[in-house]
């Protein structure tokens, strides 16, 4: 699909809170507003791009990865910490360079990043029904419930939406009061498979032997009270007789 917007060429950048980088200027001011317009950075996006891996072998479609985003590299350092980006036409799974990625959100609600987020939300709710045992299945209507109220409680607070929150927040979505296994091991067995921890289980071994030290004396003490018992021989005469 070709993008949108041939004026498109440049945006400039600027550093905000949370090391996000927000556009200050962009070369195709007749179909972007800049006011709270975020840019995925390149170690944002490196971050992404390993949580999308890992959905390739759940149907992930990399069309819909590289329609959903413009792409630009760094031209020049500006005054003022502003920096200069130009666009490339590059993949951003396959770029060999680090580059920019500003999503495109031209028509938020059908276009190519709104297609993009829906193609991973589907195949997140499948990873999560994939690797955590539910009572029932979990729905899509239940992912996207829990993040439209995380949403509103941000707007709430006055913090703005960066697109990186955005798109880790469904990449790394997980059910509150379940969690994924990160020790499973390539075939899902949950054994470890280089240097086995035992922790767990010595700390238990210390625990038993501590018990064992403190009882111990206890015991022995008991044995020799019986013993004493044992040996001692009960007095069955009468009054010794008084001496004149």
């Amino acid at each position: 699909m070709k993008k949108t917007g041939p004026s498109l060429d440049w945006c400039v950048v600027r550093l905000g809170d949370k090391e996000n980088w927000w556009v200050d200027s962009i070369s195709d001011k007749e179909n972007w507003d800049v006011d709270d317009l975020s840019i995925i950075d390149p170690k944002q996006f490196l971050h992404i791009s390993e949580l999308l891996d890992s959905m390739t072998e759940f149907g992930l479609d990399s069309q819909f990865v590289d329609e959903a985003f413009f792409t630009f590299e760094i031209s020049e350092e500006l005054n003022g910490g502003l920096i200069k980006l130009v666009r490339v036409r590059d993949s951003l799974l396959k770029a060999e360079d680090m580059l920019f990625a500003l999503p495109d959100v031209l028509d938020e609600e059908k276009g190519p990043y709104a297609d993009f987020l829906s193609h991973v939300s589907k195949i997140r709710v499948s990873m999560l029904n994939d690797l955590i045992d539910f009572a029932e299945p979990y729905t899509l209507e239940e992912m996207e419930e829990v993040l439209s109220e995380k949403q509103n409680n941000d707007f709430l607070e006055s913090q703005r939406s960066h697109f990186s929150d955005e798109l880790i927040a469904i990449l790394e979505f997980v059910p509150d009061g379940f969690v994924i296994d990160s020790d499973l091991d390539e075939e899902g067995t949950g054994s470890k498979k280089d240097g086995e921890d035992y922790s767990d289980l010595e700390a238990d071994l210390v625990e038993v032997s501590d018990k064992e030290e403190k009882l111990l004396p206890d015991e022995d003490l008991k044995w020799e009270e019986e013993e004493e018992k044992e040996e001692t021989t009960p007095y069955e005469g009468g009054a010794p007789d008084e001496q004149d």
